[in-house]
């Protein structure tokens, strides 16, 4: 492609040449070649043009240079006059600065029609109160961009007025949904763009996993037997997954996905059940007049969080005065006491990095995402934080179907197991488990560090030399260790606890791939160096748990044999001849089983605890 300065240079010296021609017949060709240079200009702008557009709509996330974004206010609205003129008179007293100034502060007004198949209410009455709220919100003058009025021909109800408020147009769109009888603090746009500034824009404080914010503050736990909300009254931001539907910022993207999630589902017959959640009870009694339980579904689903602000006193940057609607049979008044300037101070506004803001699920319970271990030192300082009664149950990554992993999780929620840490490769499966708060080593890199080797070890061998590391790092800070495959199932580490004492230091399950290591001196002593010299000197496959098997038989010590239940140790996977109640503690299969069949198997035995999304078919809370 030829350079605009070249393009440049030769209109130049055409131009150039003409000149020195002789004059005669010149003004046709002068007309000729003034028009050729004029269309070559126009080009070279055109293109110029195209390229710093294209440049401004690179999804950049510089807090220092944001690009401009659009702020779209949807306020939806039935028949509460009253209500909606409280809600828009408070957005229009709110500070909006320059934004307000540069006419990006969008209005959008959507107002439900009344139901015309019910008579509890004479026609004309619902007419002239539609007409009334009509009359306002025309007459009300909106300063800071568009004012948009979307009057329905039928009632939708919530549900719809929320889903069909909004599809973003680009990534540089947000939308504040607004119920008309909630009213807002005038300081709340400037809060909502300092965030969106944050954690949204600037990179080291993005995380794809936050979904939007909420003004509202805190107020119950969905999770039945969750633990209580408590926040400390020193921090004004925390991540939960609740939506918070007074007052609620909303991501495009996220949002997105969550629409085209709701179509597929709704589509296909599916319902928003997620036993353990207060919701169900709201979805039962209510059906798809709300859209909540839907929303949460697919947060459950995702792992996705909400940014919540939080001030003492139960101060919030907007209060809903929960009029008489949908969702109150009366009026029940404010349900907390709105802020201004004169009743925060500089210190309650001032946002933190991401990474010192505390994070909740469902039942209120503290998530860590993000914990990924690449080197030795940074696993002597997560395993303390990770153990429980000293003991550390290592899950191997290598060969993992990501269903059964997930269904591994669920088994671990419900059981209250929290003392477990993932190892393998770094992939899809690898990060999500991070993302979602389980710690994680990262076999590749971790090796790496240890082992300044170019020798290029099969998989087998790295998943052998890994175990041996932590195994060796447990037994320094006292813990045992209970490792275990990806292709086999922890149901219940009550047997399993109950099976080993003092009088074996090693056990193992050789079929299944589990091995339990307690942390004593003879341990210790035999988790040397020398056998991982073992383990890195080899340049073959290898089976981890054989040879651990072999190096204590060699050293006298007695090995305990783990008690497993085989569910498919052929392709064939007829095999099943026992049920849970021989108390065995851990299931297993044999990896060359097609997976459909041992999901077939484990539902038979009632251990399949995902649905069709891969996530938990119930939220299990365990109150602290």
């Amino acid at each position: 492609m030829v350079s605009q300065s070249r393009r440049r240079n030769l209109t130049l010296r055409s131009m150039a040449m003409v000149f020195a021609q002789p004059k005669k017949n010149l003004l046709p060709l002068l007309l000729f070649l003034f028009c050729i240079s004029v269309i070559i200009l126009l080009v070279l702008v055109s293109e110029t043009t195209h390229s710093n557009a294209g440049r401004g709509n690179n999804f950049r996330r510089n807090h220092n240079d944001p690009p401009p974004f659009t702020f779209l206010i949807k306020v939806l609205t039935f028949n509460r006059l009253h209500s909606l003129s409280r809600c828009l008179r408070s957005l229009s007293a709110a500070d909006y600065g320059v934004s307000g100034d540069r006419g990006r502060i969008h209005l959008h007004v959507y107002i439900d029609h009344f139901n015309l198949s019910r008579n509890d209410t004479p026609v004309e009455d619902n007419l002239n109160s539609a007409r009334e709220i009509l009359g306002f919100v025309d007459r009300f003058e909106w300063r800071f961009g568009e004012k948009v009025v979307h009057y329905r021909t039928d009632n939708a109800g919530l549900q719809a007025q929320w889903l069909e408020a909004w599809w973003p147009s680009s990534d540089h769109e947000f939308a504040f949904v607004v119920e008309d009888d909630l009213e807002v603090s005038p300081l709340y746009y400037g809060i909502l763009e300092r965030l969106i500034h944050k954690y949204y824009y600037d990179t080291s404080n993005f995380n794809p996993s936050i979904y939007g914010a909420s003004l509202q503050r805190p107020r119950f736990v969905p999770g039945k037997h969750g633990n209580k909300l408590h926040v400390d009254p020193k921090t004004n931001l925390l991540l939960y997954q609740l939506v918070g539907t007074w007052g609620q910022l909303l991501f495009p993207k996220p949002w997105k996905e969550f629409r085209l999630w709701y179509d597929e589902h709704k589509s296909n017959g599916k319902k928003p059940f997620l036993d353990g959640m207060v919701t169900n009870g709201w979805y039962k009694r209510l059906g798809e007049r709300i859209w909540t339980p839907w929303f949460i579904k697919f947060v459950h689903s995702r792992a996705y969080f909400n940014i919540y602000t939080s001030f003492p006193n139960e101060g919030a940057l907007s209060v809903s005065h929960r009029d008489a609607g949908v969702n109150y049979g009366k009026t029940a008044g404010p349900d907390s006491q709105l802020l201004n300037k004169s009743s925060l101070s500089s210190d309650s506004l001032k946002l933190q990095p991401l990474s010192n803001l505390k994070w909740y699920d469902f039942c209120f319970s503290e998530v860590v995402p993000g914990r990924v271990v690449r080197n030795l030192n940074e696993l002597g300082t997560i395993l303390p934080s990770v153990q429980r009664e000293k003991t550390i149950i290592l899950v191997s990554l290598y060969g993992a179907d990501k269903m059964f992993t997930r269904n591994l999780l669920c088994h671990f929620e419900k059981r209250n197991t929290q003392n477990h840490i993932f190892i393998g490769p770094s992939s899809e499966l690898f990060y999500d488990l991070s993302r979602r708060g389980h710690p994680a080593i990262d076999a590749d890199m971790f090796l790496d560090k240890l082992i300044k080797s170019k020798t290029s070890y099969p998989n087998s061998v790295k998943e052998a030399l890994g175990n041996a590391y932590v195994v060796k790092k447990c037994l320094e800070l006292g813990y045992s260790t209970w490792a275990f495959s990806s292709n086999s199932l922890l149901i219940d580490k009550g047997p399993l606890l109950d099976r080993v004492s003092s009088e074996y230091d090693i056990y193992i399950g050789e079929r299944s791939g589990s091995l339990i290591v307690q942390s004593s001196p003879v341990t210790q002593k035999l988790w040397s160096n020398e056998f991982l010299h073992s383990i890195a000197s080899s340049k073959q496959s290898l089976d981890f748990i054989h040879l651990v098997k072999e190096l204590v038989e060699q050293k006298g010590k007695r090995i305990k044999t783990v008690e497993t239940m085989d569910i498919a140790e052929n392709t064939n996977a007829n095999s099943v001849n026992q049920s849970l109640g021989d108390g065995k503690p851990v299931v297993y299969w044999s990896p060359e089983v097609a997976p459909n069949m041992i999901r077939s198997k484990l539902e038979e035995l009632n251990l399949w605890l995902i649905d069709d999304d891969l996530s938990c078919k119930a939220v299990v809370c365990h109150s602290s």
